[in-house]
């Protein structure tokens, strides 16, 4: 009977090292987030990168809705020739991979 509570012991121990070693990550995680945090504190304090403020009535600025527009105008245009570019770098590269195997053949 002896062994079997030795072994019952030693696995809760096992257990116990496992759940304190998953809490060190999850607290050391933690700590790392906050620390970067009061990192960005301290660089907007010391005149760092500071963030635009959002005033409510740019939702309704015709100008400015404008410029949003225009300015994601030029994103998505540049995604379609990212996207055009990718979609003829495949259409080569399968072009490529099939002729070897139809020659081979």
């Amino acid at each position: 009977m002896g062994v079997t509570e030795e072994k019952e012991n030693h696995a809760d121990e096992i257990e116990k090292k496992e759940k304190k070693e998953k809490t060190e990550d999850a607290s050391g995680k933690e700590e790392k987030s906050k620390d970067k945090k009061k990192k960005n504190k301290e660089e907007n304090e010391e005149g760092g990168k500071e963030k635009k403020k959002k005033n409510p009535e740019d939702k309704k600025d015709p100008a400015i809705l404008k410029q949003k527009l225009e300015k994601l105008e030029t994103k998505m245009q540049a995604l379609v020739a990212k996207k055009e570019e990718i979609l003829k770098l495949l259409k080569e590269a399968e072009t490529n991979s099939t002729e070897p195997a139809v020659a081979s053949s």
